[in-house]
């Protein structure tokens, strides 16, 4: 019965988005789920450190962005047929200046983090608009395309960003489970215990930084060729507030919250965006009660992923720190 209570939430994704090829319900819904599914993948990604580690990154957006820039730019100035490295490339770039930017932000705390990680996002926001011949400025870079396995239509690349996060998340989800992730859900629980224990907590948090940006960057180019184009706004600010939207949403205390998080969220611009030109207010109000209602999130109501409790991670790590 464990088994089957792990597996749950994985029976569900697959049925879910591989059911929708055999519905086929049209280009446009397809579109529509590898949006979903790309967003999942940005938001898991941030709920490593936000849900798992409890630190507040206002500034995720940056790796998101950066994945989304080096490789949409790379694409342009080489050849398309060279897109997937150019992803890995993106993430790995987006995993080089997270250890930098986690060097100065991870040695503060509380508001202090979440406000210094939003300033450097919002510094190379600012740089993609001065750098026009660079960076597009706010045209962005439009007409970035795909490779020729792709091409064709949007079930296709559909497919291939399904795979891509699904290897991601199950990655993550791996991580979550590990001792590592046991580790991690101990400096959100209690830093002092963990140090006590022998453990380094800001090593651990950097490292947790470090993997969640790589995995942002992913999710950011995969975005690239999903639209065929790329903006600032990838990096602005309420693309942060998105990630943290979605873990809330869906449940950040559940592995797959972020994932049900982004397909609400993303479903409620889809259909109040249709109706009113004031989506954004009406979505507001939606998310808030939402909020008030279930303060743990949809998933929180009654976890599906069936994660042990708090006692037994903290044996895990005392059984881990022995070894």
């Amino acid at each position: 019965m464990r088994k089957i209570k792990d597996y749950l939430p994985w029976i569900i994704y697959f049925i879910f988005f591989i059911g929708l090829l055999i519905i086929n319900p049209g280009p446009h819904y397809i579109h529509l789920a590898a949006r979903i599914i790309i967003y999942g993948l940005y938001a898991v990604a941030f709920n490593l450190i936000y849900g798992t580690t409890g630190l507040v990154s206002f500034g995720h957006a940056l790796f998101y962005g950066i994945g989304a820039y080096v490789t949409g730019m790379l694409v342009k100035a080489s050849t398309p047929e060279l897109f997937y490295l150019y992803i890995l490339i993106g993430a790995f770039g987006a995993a080089f200046i997270s250890f930098f930017i986690g060097l100065l932000t991870l040695r503060l705390t509380g508001i202090y983090f979440t406000m210094l990680t939003l300033a450097f996002a919002q510094l190379v926001w600012g740089l993609t608009f001065k750098l026009y011949h660079f960076t597009g400025g706010d045209d962005g870079i439009q007409a970035i395309a795909k490779p020729t396995l792709l091409a064709g239509g949007v079930t296709k690349y559909y497919l291939f960003s399904f795979v891509v996060v699904t290897i991601s998340i199950y990655i993550l989800w791996r991580i979550k489970r590990s001792p590592f992730g046991s580790v991690l859900s101990g400096i959100r629980q209690n830093p002092q215990r963990i140090t006590f224990l022998g453990l380094n907590v800001y090593k651990n948090q950097l490292k947790a930084f470090i993997i969640s940006a790589f995995f942002a960057g992913i999710a950011g180019g995969l975005y690239a060729g999903l639209d065929g184009s790329i903006h600032p706004d990838m990096l602005h600010w309420p693309t942060s507030g998105n990630a943290i939207l979605m873990a809330t949403i869906g449940g950040m205390s559940t592995f797959f919250g972020p994932v049900v998080g982004a397909g609400i969220l993303t479903g409620l611009e889809e259909i109040v965006g249709k109706y009113t030109e004031y989506w954004s207010f009406y979505i507001g109000i939606v998310v808030l009660i939402v909020v008030l209602l279930f303060p743990n999130g949809v998933l929180g109501i009654k976890k599906f992923t069936g994660s042990k409790n708090i006692e037994e991670k903290e044996k895990e790590v005392v059984c881990n720190t022995g070894n």
